[in-house]
């Protein structure tokens, strides 16, 4: 692989024809075709392999390519880069709630019939259909072969890409959907609710009656069903709410806002953490095991998340997602805002979360993967930095503790 990168580079480089010419499509085509004995493994046919990649060119549009000589062109999922309060506008949600609630009365037999059969809240599924694709408003313009080839030979995660783009050959071979149809989201993810091939291979499931494949593009219920078999496989928890908004007593230390740190619900009420608007949690609720999620570290609401919390965060893996999520199918029953509100805080370049965490990393506090996102491993490990240098403990990134974790570096 790394002798057909090196002659696209070089080709790139020296070509003198634009990117569509026979000059570049050369080094693109002999990757293409590098790629057959896995196809062939697969059991993906030479006529579906051919007819898939014959004239494919790939898509130098995308974001996060690595391309020679060419500054990267990042496009941050909001998820990752906008504030709590910037995600988390309650104009949106109730705009969108709005919609669900009308979605839910016209899907109702559907959602009823996911419900039994799945286990999942039918809001659940209606609020990722309206937060991926807004009900199937935001419709995909790629093509998700020439997305899903392109991300294997010039992305940032080239195996993750290549197995993606071999799986959709797969999909295509088995007559799942025509190529034409095939379409996909910038990042390859497909459908209504947005899923990517192998997603597919594994959840989607025909639920709309009748003969034929599973159509996520096209098909509400069987994009619905597929999401919550999704969630199942995921390890949702039939009868349990997936979070709960809380006020954390005045001392409460962030640090253990960690996945692996769980109590029943029953014992962090007992430790002084009081449900927002005086919910009474039945016996059955605070036997369930939760953790401790702050966002925005103590600058925001705080949430007691069970299993199902995470179930969502497989989804997409951003706090920030699973609270829309959750918040939308919540509102779509009761439309209040969270309790506690929002407090005003920057989030941090990229480039600088992933400088925070490389000397998190140097020092034993971090032991998790160099994204530059501040997810909730980030968090703590940050505030085990401020609780060790005498910081003020709040689990928040800032350009302040980034400068003082330089400083003492040197």
């Amino acid at each position: 692989m790394k002798s057909l990168a090196l002659l696209f580079c070089a080709t790139l480089l020296s070509c003198t024809v634009s990117i569509h010419g026979a000059c570049a499509d050369a080094a693109f085509q002999a990757f293409l075709q590098s790629l057959w004995p896995q196809a062939q493994a697969l059991g993906i046919s030479r006529v579906t392999f051919d007819a898939a990649t014959r004239g494919l060119e790939p898509d130098l549009s995308l974001p996060d390519l690595v391309l020679p000589g060419r500054p990267q062109k990042p496009r941050g999922q909001p998820e990752f880069v906008e504030t709590p309060a910037d995600y988390l506008k309650e104009g949106a949600i109730e705009r969108l709630a709005a919609q669900g609630r009308k979605l839910y009365a016209q899907y109702r037999p559907t959602l009823d019939a996911v419900g039994r059969q799945f286990g999942v809240d039918p809001t659940i599924v209606l609020a990722i259909y309206g937060r991926e694709t807004d009900y199937g408003r935001a419709s995909d313009t790629h093509s998700a072969i020439q997305v899903l080839a392109t991300q294997a030979y010039l992305g940032q995660r080239k195996d993750k890409f290549r197995e993606e783009f071999l799986l959709a050959l797969k999909i295509l071979d088995e007559g799942k959907i025509k190529f034409s149809e095939m379409k996909s989201s910038w990042a390859g993810a497909m459908g209504l609710t947005q899923f990517l091939p192998s997603d597919y291979l594994k959840y989607a499931v025909h639920f709309g009656g009748g003969p034929g494949p599973a159509d996520i593009w096209h098909s509400v219920p069987d994009a619905l069903a597929s999401a919550a078999k999704q969630l199942v496989g995921e390890g949702w928890q039939r009868g349990v709410h997936w979070a709960y908004e809380v006020h954390p007593p005045a001392n409460v230390d962030c640090t253990i806002g960690v996945p692996q740190y769980t109590r029943p619900l029953g014992e962090w009420l007992k430790a002084g953490f009081a449900p927002a608007y005086g919910q009474r949690l039945s016996p059955a609720e605070r036997a369930v095991a939760a953790s401790l999620v702050q966002p925005a570290g103590l600058y925001g609401p705080s949430f007691l998340a069970t299993a199902n919390y995470f179930a969502i965060k497989e989804y997409n893996y951003s706090d920030l997602y699973v609270l829309f999520v959750g918040h939308l199918a919540d509102s779509m029953l009761d439309p209040r805002p969270f309790e506690t509100p929002w407090g005003k805080v920057a989030q941090l370049p990229t480039a600088a979360l992933d400088r925070m965490q490389r000397i998190l990393t140097a020092q034993g506090y971090y032991h998790d993967k160099i994204d530059g996102k501040a997810g909730m491993l980030t968090r703590a490990a940050l505030g085990e930095y401020q609780k060790h240098n005498g910081l003020k403990l709040d689990c928040w990134p800032t350009a302040a503790v980034l400068a003082h974790m330089e400083a003492q570096a040197h």
